[in-house]
């Protein structure tokens, strides 16, 4: 069932840094001013820190929206506030990307970074 409840578990491994990706093909909300459906493919990048999002409970909020009027820019950066203030994560980026409306593609991309969390250098390979 939908549900603004974001469960979450014990991160295994909180003294390294490494990145959890979550793809959710299946989006959808409604427009604010005509009532159709909008759909969307969010990606969720995150570094966490003390906590990760549990899925099935990630797949019953995201549910939630389904019925909901609400603009792209608005739903996204309220999603990003809702796993921020779950799950408190050295870094996390959320990319919405909405399909074709009215001959317009919109992608939204909101990001939050911890205080005080720098991105480790990438080691290049030869």
């Amino acid at each position: 069932m939908p549900s603004k409840d974001l469960e979450t578990f014990e991160n295994p491994e909180p003294s390294r840094d490494y990145t959890i990706r979550i793809r959710v093909p299946e989006f959808t909300c409604l427009c604010p001013k005509t009532g159709q459906p909008d759909f969307a493919e969010m990606t969720i990048e995150y570094v966490a820190d003390q906590l990760c999002v549990e899925l099935k409970a990630l797949k019953n909020y995201i549910w939630s929206f389904r019925n909901v009027g609400t603009f792209h820019e608005a739903v996204t950066n309220r999603i990003l506030d809702d796993l921020v203030a779950a799950i408190a994560p050295r870094f996390m980026r959320l990319t919405a990307d909405f399909n074709v409306r009215g001959g317009i593609y919109t992608t939204v991309v909101a990001e939050h970074r911890a205080t005080g969390w720098q991105l480790p250098s990438p080691v290049d390979l030869p």
